[in-house]
Protein backbone atom coordinates (compact mmCIF):
# COMPACT_ATOMS: atom_id res chain seq x y z
CA UNK A 1 0.00 0.00 0.00
CA UNK A 2 2.80 2.41 0.96
CA UNK A 3 4.54 1.59 -2.30
CA UNK A 4 1.45 2.50 -4.36
CA UNK A 5 1.00 5.74 -2.43
CA UNK A 6 4.62 6.71 -3.08
CA UNK A 7 4.18 6.08 -6.82
CA UNK A 8 1.05 8.25 -6.92
CA UNK A 9 2.87 11.11 -5.15
CA UNK A 10 5.78 10.91 -7.65
CA UNK A 11 3.37 10.94 -10.63
CA UNK A 12 1.55 13.98 -9.22
CA UNK A 13 4.85 15.80 -8.72
CA UNK A 14 5.92 15.08 -12.31
CA UNK A 15 2.55 16.27 -13.60
CA UNK A 16 2.71 19.54 -11.63
CA UNK A 17 6.31 20.14 -12.79
CA UNK A 18 5.31 19.49 -16.41
CA UNK A 19 2.41 21.92 -16.18
CA UNK A 20 4.72 24.56 -14.72
CA UNK A 21 7.25 24.07 -17.51
CA UNK A 22 4.45 24.30 -20.07
CA UNK A 23 3.22 27.55 -18.53
CA UNK A 24 6.78 28.99 -18.56
CA UNK A 25 7.25 27.91 -22.18
CA UNK A 26 3.95 29.51 -23.17
CA UNK A 27 4.90 32.68 -21.32
CA UNK A 28 8.26 32.82 -23.11
CA UNK A 29 6.53 32.26 -26.45
CA UNK A 30 4.06 35.05 -25.70
CA UNK A 31 6.92 37.36 -24.73
CA UNK A 32 8.75 36.55 -27.97
CA UNK A 33 5.59 37.28 -29.95
CA UNK A 34 5.01 40.63 -28.28
CA UNK A 35 8.67 41.70 -28.12
CA UNK A 36 8.40 43.09 -31.68
CA UNK A 37 5.25 45.15 -31.05
CA UNK A 38 4.60 48.57 -29.52
CA UNK A 39 1.19 49.75 -28.31
CA UNK A 40 0.59 53.47 -27.81
CA UNK A 41 -2.22 55.61 -26.53
CA UNK A 42 -4.22 57.86 -28.87
CA UNK A 43 -2.55 60.92 -27.38
CA UNK A 44 0.96 59.48 -27.92
CA UNK A 45 0.18 58.73 -31.57
CA UNK A 46 -1.08 62.28 -32.04
CA UNK A 47 1.79 63.97 -30.18
CA UNK A 48 4.52 62.06 -32.02
CA UNK A 49 2.95 62.64 -35.43
CA UNK A 50 2.96 59.00 -36.45
CA UNK A 51 1.60 58.52 -39.95
CA UNK A 52 1.02 55.38 -42.01
CA UNK A 53 0.54 54.68 -45.69
CA UNK A 54 -0.81 51.60 -47.43
CA UNK A 55 1.86 49.66 -49.30
CA UNK A 56 1.15 49.38 -53.02
CA UNK A 57 2.97 48.53 -56.23
CA UNK A 58 4.75 51.57 -57.64
CA UNK A 59 7.02 52.14 -60.62
CA UNK A 60 10.57 52.95 -59.62
CA UNK A 61 13.67 53.62 -61.65
CA UNK A 62 16.61 54.13 -59.39
CA UNK A 63 19.86 52.38 -58.62
CA UNK A 64 21.27 49.34 -56.91
CA UNK A 65 23.80 50.24 -54.24
CA UNK A 66 26.29 48.16 -52.30
CA UNK A 67 29.33 48.67 -50.06
CA UNK A 68 32.47 48.80 -52.19
CA UNK A 69 36.23 49.08 -51.87
CA UNK A 70 38.81 50.56 -54.18
CA UNK A 71 41.47 48.27 -55.63
CA UNK A 72 44.21 48.94 -58.17
CA UNK A 73 43.60 47.89 -61.76
CA UNK A 74 45.41 44.51 -62.06
CA UNK A 75 46.44 45.45 -65.62
CA UNK A 76 48.19 48.55 -64.26
CA UNK A 77 50.31 46.90 -61.55
CA UNK A 78 53.82 45.54 -61.89
CA UNK A 79 56.11 43.56 -59.59
CA UNK A 80 59.74 44.14 -60.55
CA UNK A 81 62.83 42.11 -59.75
CA UNK A 82 65.74 40.56 -61.62
CA UNK A 83 66.01 37.32 -63.56
CA UNK A 84 69.74 37.18 -62.82
CA UNK A 85 71.74 37.24 -59.61
CA UNK A 86 73.50 40.46 -58.74
CA UNK A 87 74.35 42.95 -56.02
CA UNK A 88 72.44 46.24 -55.77
CA UNK A 89 74.86 49.04 -56.62
CA UNK A 90 72.43 51.98 -56.90
CA UNK A 91 68.74 52.64 -56.14
CA UNK A 92 67.13 55.56 -57.99
CA UNK A 93 63.57 55.67 -56.53
CA UNK A 94 61.70 55.52 -53.23
CA UNK A 95 58.09 54.70 -52.22
CA UNK A 96 55.81 57.44 -53.56
CA UNK A 97 58.09 58.30 -56.47
CA UNK A 98 56.35 58.90 -59.80
CA UNK A 99 58.03 56.92 -62.56
CA UNK A 100 57.66 56.62 -66.33
CA UNK A 101 57.77 53.42 -68.34
CA UNK A 102 61.44 52.65 -69.07
CA UNK A 103 62.76 54.72 -66.15
CA UNK A 104 65.70 53.30 -64.19
CA UNK A 105 64.83 51.89 -60.77
CA UNK A 106 68.10 50.31 -59.66
CA UNK A 107 71.48 49.19 -60.96
CA UNK A 108 72.85 45.70 -60.36
CA UNK A 109 76.37 44.36 -60.73
CA UNK A 110 77.30 40.69 -60.98
CA UNK A 111 79.33 37.98 -62.71
CA UNK A 112 76.27 36.33 -64.28
CA UNK A 113 75.35 39.61 -65.97
CA UNK A 114 78.85 39.88 -67.40
CA UNK A 115 78.75 36.30 -68.67
CA UNK A 116 75.43 36.88 -70.46
CA UNK A 117 76.78 40.04 -72.12
CA UNK A 118 79.98 38.26 -73.12
CA UNK A 119 78.06 35.37 -74.67
CA UNK A 120 75.93 37.85 -76.63
CA UNK A 121 78.97 39.70 -78.00
CA UNK A 122 80.63 36.42 -78.96
CA UNK A 123 77.49 35.18 -80.77
CA UNK A 124 77.22 38.48 -82.63
CA UNK A 125 80.86 38.32 -83.73
CA UNK A 126 80.42 34.75 -84.98
CA UNK A 127 77.27 35.77 -86.87
CA UNK A 128 79.06 38.69 -88.54
CA UNK A 129 81.96 36.42 -89.56
CA UNK A 130 79.63 33.67 -90.87
CA UNK A 131 77.59 36.19 -92.81
CA UNK A 132 80.64 37.65 -94.52
CA UNK A 133 81.95 34.16 -95.35
CA UNK A 134 78.61 33.15 -96.84
CA UNK A 135 78.40 36.31 -98.95
CA UNK A 136 81.93 35.74 -100.22
CA UNK A 137 81.21 32.12 -101.17
CA UNK A 138 77.99 33.18 -102.85
CA UNK A 139 79.83 35.69 -105.02
CA UNK A 140 82.52 33.19 -105.93
CA UNK A 141 79.93 30.59 -106.79
CA UNK A 142 78.14 33.00 -109.10
CA UNK A 143 81.49 33.58 -110.86
CA UNK A 144 82.05 29.80 -111.05
CA UNK A 145 85.30 30.25 -109.11
CA UNK A 146 84.40 27.87 -106.23
CA UNK A 147 82.55 24.61 -105.86
CA UNK A 148 78.89 24.46 -104.79
CA UNK A 149 79.97 22.37 -101.80
CA UNK A 150 81.75 25.36 -100.26
CA UNK A 151 78.65 27.52 -100.68
CA UNK A 152 76.47 24.91 -98.95
CA UNK A 153 78.89 24.62 -96.04
CA UNK A 154 79.14 28.38 -95.58
CA UNK A 155 75.33 28.65 -95.68
CA UNK A 156 75.06 26.00 -92.96
CA UNK A 157 77.58 27.85 -90.78
CA UNK A 158 75.67 31.09 -91.34
CA UNK A 159 72.33 29.47 -90.34
CA UNK A 160 73.93 27.99 -87.23
CA UNK A 161 75.40 31.37 -86.23
CA UNK A 162 72.00 33.00 -86.73
CA UNK A 163 70.30 30.48 -84.42
CA UNK A 164 72.94 30.91 -81.71
CA UNK A 165 72.76 34.68 -81.92
CA UNK A 166 68.95 34.64 -81.72
CA UNK A 167 69.13 32.59 -78.51
CA UNK A 168 71.60 35.02 -76.90
CA UNK A 169 69.64 38.02 -78.16
CA UNK A 170 66.46 36.73 -76.51
CA UNK A 171 68.38 36.11 -73.29
CA UNK A 172 69.67 39.68 -72.97
CA UNK A 173 66.24 41.11 -73.69
CA UNK A 174 64.62 38.79 -71.14
CA UNK A 175 66.80 40.20 -68.35
CA UNK A 176 66.09 43.78 -69.44
CA UNK A 177 69.11 44.71 -71.57
CA UNK A 178 68.96 46.46 -74.93
CA UNK A 179 71.27 45.57 -77.84
CA UNK A 180 73.26 48.75 -77.22
CA UNK A 181 73.68 48.01 -73.49
CA UNK A 182 74.75 44.44 -74.22
CA UNK A 183 77.66 45.54 -76.43
CA UNK A 184 78.61 48.60 -74.35
CA UNK A 185 82.18 48.13 -73.16
CA UNK A 186 83.28 51.65 -72.33
CA UNK A 187 85.01 50.51 -69.15
CA UNK A 188 86.43 47.23 -67.98
CA UNK A 189 83.63 46.88 -65.40
CA UNK A 190 80.61 47.90 -67.51
CA UNK A 191 80.04 44.37 -68.82
CA UNK A 192 78.82 43.23 -65.37
CA UNK A 193 76.18 45.94 -64.89
CA UNK A 194 72.42 45.78 -65.40
CA UNK A 195 70.01 48.72 -65.05
CA UNK A 196 66.53 47.49 -64.00
CA UNK A 197 63.76 49.65 -65.49
CA UNK A 198 60.04 50.10 -64.83
CA UNK A 199 57.78 48.39 -67.38
CA UNK A 200 54.90 50.81 -66.69
CA UNK A 201 54.27 54.39 -65.61
CA UNK A 202 52.91 54.87 -62.10
CA UNK A 203 53.78 55.28 -58.43
CA UNK A 204 56.34 53.23 -56.53
CA UNK A 205 54.18 51.43 -53.96
CA UNK A 206 56.97 49.26 -52.53
CA UNK A 207 60.76 49.32 -52.37
CA UNK A 208 62.27 46.18 -50.85
CA UNK A 209 65.99 46.52 -51.64
CA UNK A 210 68.98 48.43 -50.27
CA UNK A 211 72.46 49.13 -51.63
CA UNK A 212 74.71 46.12 -51.27
CA UNK A 213 71.88 43.59 -51.13
CA UNK A 214 72.10 40.43 -53.23
CA UNK A 215 69.04 39.83 -55.40
CA UNK A 216 67.93 37.03 -57.71
CA UNK A 217 64.80 35.86 -59.52
CA UNK A 218 62.96 35.29 -56.20
CA UNK A 219 63.40 38.90 -55.02
CA UNK A 220 60.53 41.39 -55.32
CA UNK A 221 62.50 44.62 -55.50
CA UNK A 222 59.70 47.07 -56.36
CA UNK A 223 55.94 47.25 -56.85
CA UNK A 224 54.62 49.89 -59.24
CA UNK A 225 50.95 50.91 -59.38
CA UNK A 226 49.22 53.15 -61.90
CA UNK A 227 46.10 54.58 -60.23
CA UNK A 228 45.03 56.95 -63.01
CA UNK A 229 42.08 54.54 -63.21
CA UNK A 230 41.02 52.37 -60.27
CA UNK A 231 38.50 49.58 -59.72
CA UNK A 232 35.52 49.86 -57.36
CA UNK A 233 34.65 46.31 -56.28
CA UNK A 234 31.27 45.49 -54.73
CA UNK A 235 28.96 42.54 -54.05
CA UNK A 236 25.28 42.80 -55.05
CA UNK A 237 22.48 40.34 -54.29
CA UNK A 238 21.59 37.80 -56.94
CA UNK A 239 18.01 39.16 -57.10
CA UNK A 240 19.42 42.36 -58.59
CA UNK A 241 21.22 40.62 -61.47
CA UNK A 242 18.29 41.01 -63.94
CA UNK A 243 18.33 44.75 -63.33
CA UNK A 244 21.86 45.04 -64.74
CA UNK A 245 22.77 44.64 -68.39
CA UNK A 246 25.72 45.51 -70.60
CA UNK A 247 28.12 48.06 -69.13
CA UNK A 248 25.94 50.51 -67.20
CA UNK A 249 27.23 53.71 -65.68
CA UNK A 250 28.27 53.57 -62.03
CA UNK A 251 29.04 56.09 -59.29
CA UNK A 252 31.37 55.67 -56.32
CA UNK A 253 31.02 57.80 -53.19
CA UNK A 254 33.06 57.77 -49.98
CA UNK A 255 32.82 59.57 -46.65
CA UNK A 256 36.43 60.66 -47.15
CA UNK A 257 35.14 63.19 -49.71
CA UNK A 258 31.63 64.18 -48.51
CA UNK A 259 29.34 65.18 -51.36
CA UNK A 260 31.77 64.10 -54.08
CA UNK A 261 30.84 61.46 -56.66
CA UNK A 262 33.28 59.60 -58.90
CA UNK A 263 31.67 58.43 -62.11
CA UNK A 264 32.71 55.32 -64.00
CA UNK A 265 31.40 52.27 -65.82
CA UNK A 266 30.71 48.65 -64.87
CA UNK A 267 33.34 46.47 -66.55
CA UNK A 268 32.78 43.09 -64.89
CA UNK A 269 29.80 41.13 -63.56
CA UNK A 270 30.69 37.76 -62.06
CA UNK A 271 29.18 34.62 -63.58
CA UNK A 272 29.03 32.80 -60.24
CA UNK A 273 27.02 33.40 -57.06
CA UNK A 274 28.58 33.12 -53.61
CA UNK A 275 26.71 30.20 -52.01
CA UNK A 276 26.90 31.71 -48.51
CA UNK A 277 26.04 35.37 -49.13
CA UNK A 278 24.00 34.86 -52.34
CA UNK A 279 25.85 37.77 -53.91
CA UNK A 280 27.89 38.33 -57.06
CA UNK A 281 31.03 40.42 -57.61
CA UNK A 282 30.68 43.58 -59.66
CA UNK A 283 33.59 45.80 -60.69
CA UNK A 284 33.48 49.30 -62.08
CA UNK A 285 36.34 51.23 -63.66
CA UNK A 286 36.61 54.70 -62.11
CA UNK A 287 38.78 57.49 -63.62
CA UNK A 288 40.92 58.84 -60.79
CA UNK A 289 42.09 62.28 -61.82
CA UNK A 290 44.40 63.71 -59.17
CA UNK A 291 44.79 60.31 -57.49
CA UNK A 292 42.18 61.05 -54.81
CA UNK A 293 40.98 57.46 -54.61
CA UNK A 294 43.43 55.11 -52.94
CA UNK A 295 43.50 51.28 -52.94
CA UNK A 296 41.59 49.78 -49.97
CA UNK A 297 39.47 52.94 -49.56
CA UNK A 298 35.85 52.06 -48.68
CA UNK A 299 32.63 53.62 -49.92
CA UNK A 300 29.41 52.89 -51.81
CA UNK A 301 28.92 51.88 -55.43
CA UNK A 302 25.65 52.94 -57.08
CA UNK A 303 24.55 51.30 -60.34
CA UNK A 304 21.45 52.64 -62.16
CA UNK A 305 18.89 49.97 -63.07
CA UNK A 306 18.28 49.35 -66.76
CA UNK A 307 14.52 49.88 -66.67
CA UNK A 308 11.59 50.87 -64.46
CA UNK A 309 9.96 48.10 -62.41
CA UNK A 310 6.74 47.92 -60.38
CA UNK A 311 7.39 47.01 -56.79
CA UNK A 312 6.61 47.95 -53.16
CA UNK A 313 8.23 51.31 -52.42
CA UNK A 314 8.41 53.20 -49.11
CA UNK A 315 10.07 56.44 -48.02
CA UNK A 316 13.67 55.88 -46.95
CA UNK A 317 12.80 57.44 -43.53
CA UNK A 318 10.40 54.55 -42.89
CA UNK A 319 13.29 52.06 -42.84
CA UNK A 320 15.38 51.54 -39.70
CA UNK A 321 18.99 50.39 -40.19
CA UNK A 322 20.08 48.18 -37.30
CA UNK A 323 23.75 47.40 -38.05
CA UNK A 324 22.99 46.30 -41.60
CA UNK A 325 19.68 44.65 -40.72
CA UNK A 326 16.66 46.62 -41.90
CA UNK A 327 13.09 46.78 -40.58
CA UNK A 328 9.89 48.84 -40.75
CA UNK A 329 6.80 49.15 -38.52
CA UNK A 330 3.38 47.95 -39.63
CA UNK A 331 0.20 49.28 -37.99
CA UNK A 332 -1.98 46.44 -36.75
CA UNK A 333 -5.31 46.82 -34.89
CA UNK A 334 -5.81 50.10 -33.09
CA UNK A 335 -2.55 51.70 -32.00
CA UNK A 336 -0.44 48.54 -32.04
CA UNK A 337 2.64 48.67 -34.30
CA UNK A 338 4.63 45.58 -35.30
CA UNK A 339 8.29 45.45 -36.28
CA UNK A 340 8.87 43.72 -39.64
CA UNK A 341 12.31 42.72 -40.92
CA UNK A 342 12.68 43.67 -44.59
CA UNK A 343 15.13 43.40 -47.46
CA UNK A 344 15.94 46.43 -49.58
CA UNK A 345 16.31 46.71 -53.35
CA UNK A 346 16.51 49.72 -55.63
CA UNK A 347 16.99 53.19 -54.18
CA UNK A 348 15.56 56.22 -55.95
CA UNK A 349 16.13 59.55 -54.26
CA UNK A 350 14.18 59.54 -50.96
CA UNK A 351 12.42 56.24 -51.71
CA UNK A 352 13.53 52.64 -51.45
CA UNK A 353 12.23 49.32 -52.79
CA UNK A 354 11.17 46.60 -50.33
CA UNK A 355 11.82 43.20 -51.89
CA UNK A 356 10.80 41.05 -48.90
CA UNK A 357 9.15 41.40 -45.49
CA UNK A 358 5.90 43.25 -46.20
CA UNK A 359 3.04 42.85 -48.64
CA UNK A 360 0.64 45.04 -50.58
CA UNK A 361 -1.97 46.82 -48.38
CA UNK A 362 0.16 46.62 -45.22
CA UNK A 363 -0.09 49.93 -43.31
CA UNK A 364 3.55 51.04 -43.14
CA UNK A 365 4.65 53.71 -40.67
CA UNK A 366 6.12 56.46 -42.89
CA UNK A 367 6.56 59.07 -40.14
CA UNK A 368 7.57 58.43 -36.54
CA UNK A 369 9.42 55.16 -37.08
CA UNK A 370 12.34 56.30 -34.93
CA UNK A 371 10.00 57.05 -32.02
CA UNK A 372 8.61 53.53 -32.26
CA UNK A 373 12.16 52.20 -32.35
CA UNK A 374 12.97 53.93 -29.05
CA UNK A 375 9.75 52.61 -27.47
CA UNK A 376 10.63 49.11 -28.65
CA UNK A 377 14.07 49.41 -27.07
CA UNK A 378 12.52 50.58 -23.80
CA UNK A 379 10.24 47.55 -23.67
CA UNK A 380 13.18 45.26 -24.46
CA UNK A 381 15.19 46.69 -21.58
CA UNK A 382 12.19 46.29 -19.30
CA UNK A 383 11.86 42.59 -20.17
CA UNK A 384 15.55 42.00 -19.49
CA UNK A 385 15.18 43.48 -16.00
Amino acid sequence: MKKNLTSIIILLAVFVWGCKQGDESAAKKETAQTAATVTLSDSSVKETGIETAEASLTSISGYVSAPARIIANPDEEAVIGSLVKGRVKKVFVNPGSQVKAGQALMELEGLEIGEIKSAYRKAKAQLDFAEQAYKRQKTLNEQNVTASKNLIESKAEFDKAQAEFKAEDEKIHSIGLTDEEAVDNKSEHSSGKLVVKSPISGIVAERNVIIGQMVDESTTAFKIMNIADVIAEAQIYEKDIPKLAGSPAATFATSVYPGAEFKGKVTFISQTVDEKTRTIFVRASIPNAGGKLKPEMFGELKIPVTQSVKTIVVPADAVINDNGNYYVFIRKEGNTFEKKDVKLGIKDGNNVEITDGIKVKDNVVVKGAFYLKSELLKSSFGEEE
